[in-house]
Order: C-alpha cells, then sequence, then structure tokens
C-alpha cells in the first residue's frame, strides 16, 4: 500500500484489479488474504479469465467452482470477465509483427483504469511471469490465449487443441506477448500501475497444476507505472541475488530467451528498461 501511494498515480472510477486466481494443486500462487489489503485500499474489482489448457479454469463453470474453492469470493467482488461472450477486441496501437488485435472478455470494457497486482515467478513457456505477461495472457480471453499462443495463426477457442500440437517459433510467441500487453496498457493509457511481488518464486508459473518448490528467497515488492522497466528490474534483481537457486530460475529465463518479450516491449515504445529503484 505504501508502494502504492508512492508511486503517486491513484486510479479512478470502475478498478479493475488483475490477479492470478492459481490452477487447482498450485502451491505458490498469493493467496486471498495477502492481496485483501491492497485490493481494499484500491477498492476495485477483482478480475479473471478463462485459461486455454487442460485443468480447472478452462471453462466457465469449472474456473468460478475454482475460484470459490481457492477463497477468492469470501474477500473479493469477483468478475470472470469472458465468462460469457461475445469477446470484443481491442487494437494494437503500435508496430507488430504478428497479432492484429487483442482479444479480450466482454467485460474487460466495464473498467476505467487497472491495478496490475503481479506475482513474479517462473513460466514453462515465457521464461517468467511479471507485468507482461499479466498484461498479455492474463487479461486475455480463451480466445484470446489461442491468439497470443499461435502468435496470431489461431484465434477461436474451439481451435485451441491444435496450438500446443502447432507453436510458433519461440520469438514469434514472446514477441507476440509484448504486441498483446501493449493493446491492454494503451487502452488504460495513464490509468494502470503495476505491482510484481518476488516471493513463492519458482521456475513454474502458478497456472502449473504440478509446479516445483520456489528456488529462490523472497527478495521484495516492485511498483510503478512501466511495465518494461518493473519486469527488467525483478530480471535484474534475480541476477544480481546471491542465492544459491539463482541460476535455476535463470536457467528457466534464458532457456525460453524470456527476456526478448522486454527487449520487444521496449522497441514497441511499451516502456524503458532504464530504471531507478528506490527503496522504502
Amino acid at each position: 500500500m505504501r508502494l502504492y501511494e508512492a508511486v503517486g498515480r491513484k486510479l479512478t472510477g470502475r478498478i479493475a484489479i488483475k490477479v492470478h486466481s492459481g490452477e487447482d494443486g498450485n502451491q505458490n500462487y498469493m493467496r486471498p488474504p495477502f492481496w485483501k489489503p491492497m485490493v481494499e485500499h484500491v477498492g476495485g474489482t477483482f478480475v479473471e479469465c478463462n485459461t486455454a489448457y487442460e485443468g480447472e479454469r478452462n471453462s466457465t463453470e469449472k474456473h468460478i467452482r475454482l475460484l470459490q474453492k481457492h477463497g477468492w469470493n469470501d474477500y473479493f467482488d469477483v468478475d470472470l470477465m469472458d465468462r460469457e461472450g461475445p469477446d470484443v477486441e481491442i487494437p494494437i496501437l503500435r508496430d507488430k509483427k504478428h497479432l492484429d488485435s487483442d482479444i479480450v472478455g466482454k467485460n474487460f470494457m466495464n473498467y476505467d483504469s487497472m491495478l496490475v497486482l503481479s506475482h513474479f515467478k517462473g513460466h514453462p513457456m515465457g521464461g517468467f511471469g511479471g507485468a507482461l505477461k499479466q498484461l498479455s495472457i492474463g487479461c486475455a480471453s480463451c480466445a484470446g490465449k489461442v491468439n497470443i499462443h499461435s502468435a496470431g495463426k489461431y484465434r477461436k477457442a474451439e481451435e485451441q487443441g491444435v496450438v500446443w500440437t502447432d507453436l510458433p517459433e519461440q520469438d514469434a510467441f514472446l514477441e507476440s506477448m509484448a504486441e498483446a500487453a501493449s493493446a491492454v496498457a494503451d487502452h488504460f493509457a495513464d490509468r494502470i500501475v503495476y505491482i510484481n511481488v518476488m516471493a513463492n518464486m519458482s521456475v513454474d508459473c502458478d497456472c502449473c497444476a504440478i509446479a516445483e518448490d520456489p528456488c529462490l528467497k523472497d527478495i521484495g515488492i516492485l511498483a510503478g507505472t512501466d511495465p518494461v522497466a518493473i519486469d527488467r528490474a525483478c530480471v535484474d534483481l534475480v541476477k544480481q541475488s546471491r542465492d544459491i537457486g539463482r541460476d535455476h530460475f535463470m536457467e528457466r529465463v534464458t532457456s525460453r530467451n524470456g527476456e526478448h518479450t522486454i527487449d520487444t516491449a521496449a522497441a514497441m515504445g511499451l516502456g524503458v528498461t532504464e530504471y531507478e529503484l528506490i527503496e522504502l
């Protein structure tokens, strides 16, 4: 809460608070009680979207049950933004290679501003997950996730099964993440704030039902208004760590060329890789 206030950008109107709800079986996601003070402080609505892979979050019916099981409804107003169609497309306004637009749930359009609460950790496909991943895959509907993972080749949710056997070249996927992230960030413009929590840092994402336990000690919490800078700072803090698990974590990032997402977003003008860390 102190970090949010220090950023100096007060979110107003109908505020969407994007948080990862955690796949069934995952032990590392940040639980509702952790986020409760922040959500109450800002006064927004917890938002999530359906997934595009096998699990307990790839349909509205299953996802709602899991949200209840994980206790989100006990703490917050919850909006599954693509719980029912039709999806909407928001334009990608910057130079792009793969996607014409980002596909989001129709309820996305109900919000005036967004607080992006990201649990920084590894990711089996993207190398790591932070603010850019929350903006892109995190905010996309099921069809939007198919669109991103296939670098624009597949757009319909019913075609999602073929995505996992016909994936694009890795950098095309990472570039598509940056492109989708830019659409969400540009939509909210100066009405968006990012908070990355560097805790429970496994090489696996909160979307993994079976995930490795954290391999790094908690580092801290970062906040800012630039999704590129905040993700760059998080990766740099891992690199600078003397923790015994640093190399294992960074192997996940480098083996997927994960930093290419940051570099692509920077090249698109979404943010900058230079930053100043101010400690509170």
